[in-house]
């Protein structure tokens, strides 16, 4: 369960608490902070602390690229300020004595929110939908793999030691997710007990590859929730001597891992999407919504795919889409209607992979969505049968393709801003360049001898 300032203090001064992480949310999606003695903390670190501002300007390695125009060694990398969101309050029973807390990013100086911040991204767009008088009802699924190997072992390896936890495809397959159940079960027991609503797991269609299901929540719970148990799982299974991966398509002959968004509207607390006189359910707002979200799919496609690496997962045949267009009930599309004909109808995005940042894909896919509406878009018609035939309406198909739609697109610079997309394009080619200057092993391989 979450806790209140007031309850902490109290199991502060009992000794069940001694550690509070103060985390704010990176541009990866990853939790970044510090840990404080939990005695200082209620007596003022509560109010706010201090990070270095490069932690929204970092790549993956954490290095410093240039390019940034919201920080960068001539401008000395000064400081953001780190607000506590005191609801967001829970322990941490994986960790003994320990307890989180999330934060808002906010200018030193002015105190304003960072525009960049993922958090603040998410935050803007339900206002907007707020001011309209709808809520946003989000859910994620994490997919991710469990190798039998440490970190620290694959690592020491040079990833090449790569073996997963199973030796077969354990979709659905009670038997095998039995032998992984050291690794999943306090997974799922340790969130519920630190207030995530935990759903199931389950095994995917790969050898070694799970899936964690979390109850759909409010936008920005649904964004918490699946950073905290991202982190979490990578947390929980290295306790185990195990690693588990995000990495969206880790060897090109397995399938990959996504993180698959349903997303509703919902007003006055009863689900805005439905329309029982729709032949499936689908109020003329869903329709618009998900025009929305079909027309600016190939702009925030970033948003959803933010690496090299993520645009190897989209290949036909593999439960990974292709194309953007929706269907019904129909995982070959990249966006499909689920729940059609009842008051659960919602709409699931299947492009993002296991490695989005929840916060910047859900507030992406809001704006369009929300632009839709603006608009009043027309959708078309589902489409049928599988959706990996054909050649229109395709997805990005690598990231340089995605970053120039994200640069380009005048409906996220009115949206968030040129500050903004600006920052997140510099971060896409700083993706680029890195990869550009890599000589891989596929390339020795294949050309050593033969070339």
């Amino acid at each position: 369960m979450g806790l209140t300032f007031e309850t902490l203090k109290a199991e502060i001064a009992a000794g069940k608490v001694d550690t509070v992480l103060v985390c704010l949310v990176d541009m990866q999606g990853r939790l970044m902070g510090k840990r404080f003695h939990a005695g200082h903390f209620v007596n003022s670190a509560w109010e706010e602390t201090h990070c270095c501002n490069y932690l929204l300007a970092t790549d993956l390695e954490m290095t410093t690229p240039e390019g940034f125009a919201a920080t960068s060694w001539e401008r000395g990398y000064g400081d953001y300020v780190m607000k506590p969101d005191l609801s967001t309050l829970r322990p941490m029973p994986w960790l003994e004595g320990t307890v989180m807390v999330l934060c808002d990013v906010l200018d030193h100086h002015t105190h304003a929110p960072v525009p960049h911040s993922p958090r603040a991204m998410l935050k803007g767009q339900m206002a907007r939908l707020d001011a309209m008088g709808f809520d946003a009802m989000m859910a994620t699924e994490l997919e991710f793999f469990l190798f039998e190997k440490s970190y620290d072992d694959i690592r020491k390896s040079g990833y090449r030691e790569l073996t997963p936890l199973s030796g077969y495809n354990e979709d659905y397959n009670i038997f095998q997710t039995t032998k992984e159940e050291h690794v999943m079960r306090p997974i799922r027991n340790h969130l519920y007990a630190a207030g995530l609503p935990i759903e199931n797991t389950k095994g995917e269609a790969e050898a070694g590859q799970e899936e964690l299901n979390i109850k759909y929540a409010p936008a920005l719970d649904t964004a918490d929730y699946h950073t905290i148990a991202k982190h979490a799982i990578k947390e929980i299974a290295w306790q185990q001597g195990h690693a588990a991966s995000f990495l969206p398509k880790w060897d090109h002959r397995r399938v990959g891992s996504s993180s698959h968004v349903h997303q509703s509207l919902w007003q006055d607390g009863k689900p805005a999407f439905f329309d029982p006189q729709d032949s499936l359910g689908m109020s003329q707002l869903m329709k618009h919504y998900m025009a929305g979200l079909l027309k600016y799919a190939p702009d925030y496609t970033y948003f959803l795919a933010p690496y090299i690496n993520s645009y190897k997962r989209f290949q036909k045949g593999t439960f990974a889409p292709t194309r953007i267009l929706w269907s019904v009930d129909n995982r070959t599309a990249g966006f499909r209607l689920c729940g059609e004909g009842s008051k659960a109808v919602r709409v699931e995005c299947r492009v993002g992979g296991s490695d989005l940042n929840p916060y910047l894909a859900m507030a992406a896919m809001l704006a369009a969505g929300i632009k839709g509406i603006e608009d009043k878009l027309e959708l078309a018609p589902p489409a049928t049968g599988d959706a990996y035939s054909g050649q229109t309406g395709r997805i990005p198909e690598t990231l340089r393709d995605a970053y120039h739609t994200l640069k380009q697109s005048q409906f996220l610079r009115e949206t968030f801003g040129d500050e903004v997309i600006d920052h997140y394009a510099r971060a896409a080619e700083v993706e680029i360049e890195d990869f550009d200057r890599v000589v891989t092993d596929y390339e020795v391989a294949r050309g050593f001898e033969r070339a």
